[in-house]
């Protein structure tokens, strides 16, 4: 049986990712809206990430950590996106079994390290609120540093175990995955084998890459809202509760998608609901992240006018 599962698995050598609708009208409509997506998503992380860079004012934990959310976001939708899009304009298009493989990796990776970074922001929102005068020893740049490595090293370990206990699966046709990425939930239900222990341990890292993050976020926030309703000034008070309710915003958008598609049962699958879905954690969230942390915050705005002044003075 080993041999045959080799067998099958050496024998596939590419998939057919079939994507969105196959009415011609409707994927030149689709064609154009996720390009119009893609581009304003890279240049609204691009900005921020420039922003920071240029503004000695944001280089604070908190910025470091959101141009590292720009950069995970802008690498993110790159992962998926142009396949997409080539796909849109050439349906029926093939993907290598190692390009499949590789895909499916680096979107684990991106994916597990936005998880584990807005518990980080989370963590540092409230280290601010609840103990600012400890902020600057307790969120140190070293500190932020390590926060910042251990976030990749979960991010790679979690992508690795994903990856290859799905891949190493036998798959003997058909190779047509409905989807319009290699995403774990739609590659596994093409393997002709029993996928019950893929299940199991979606479950368990799910819940440990999604539900201890988005546990630590919760706690963070109670927290949070504890401290801000002591705050005596009703313009101090206003001024945190609108920086939590922009992250608050994010991470709702992000993790009630991801969960519903990895912690479910396999019986659950649906490919039309689970296009969507990963429509949503992976474009819609890295496309609104820019604009929820930039137009509600007075600091990221007054950077941008900032270099805008500093452009037509030059001129």
């Amino acid at each position: 049986m080993h041999s045959l599962g080799k067998e099958n698995h050496s024998s596939v050598s590419e998939f057919i990712l079939l994507g969105f609708s196959s009415e011609s009208q409707v994927r030149m409509a689709l064609f154009i809206f996720f390009l119009l997506l893609y581009f304003i998503t890279i240049l609204g992380n691009g900005l921020i990430i420039t922003l920071i860079y240029l503004d000695t004012h944001l280089h604070t934990p908190m910025y470091f950590f959101l141009s590292i959310l720009s950069l995970v976001d802008m690498s993110y939708v790159t992962t998926t996106v142009p396949q997409m899009l080539v796909n849109l304009v050439y349906p029926g298009r093939t993907i290598s079994w190692g390009a499949c493989a590789a895909q499916m990796f680096i979107f684990l990776i991106l994916g597990i390290a936005e998880c584990v970074l807005y518990a980080i922001m989370a963590y540092d929102r409230y280290i601010a609120i609840c103990f600012p005068l400890h902020y600057t020893i307790l969120m140190s740049h070293p500190i932020c540093i390590k926060m910042v490595t251990v976030c990749w090293f979960i991010s790679v370990a979690g992508a690795l175990i994903y990856t290859v206990f799905t891949m190493h699966l036998p798959y003997c046709g058909p190779h047509k995955i409905n989807h319009f990425f290699c995403e774990v939930p739609a590659v596994l239900k093409l393997a002709c084998a029993d996928t019950s222990l893929n299940d199991q341990l979606d479950f368990i890292l799910g819940f440990i890459l999604l539900l201890i993050p988005l546990s630590f976020i919760l706690v963070s926030y109670v927290r949070i809202f504890v401290s801000i309703l002591s705050i005596r000034s009703p313009q101090g008070r206003l001024k945190s509760f609108s920086t939590c309710a922009s992250h608050i915003t994010v991470v709702t958008m992000f993790y009630g998608p991801a969960m519903i598609m990895y912690m479910r049962p396999g019986s659950w699958y649906d490919p039309e609901r689970d296009k969507k879905l990963a429509l949503f954690y992976n474009v819609v969230s890295a496309f609104l992240n820019p604009i929820i942390y930039s137009l509600r915050n007075k600091d990221v705005k007054r950077a941008f006018l900032k270099v805008l002044g500093q452009r037509g003075t030059a001129q």
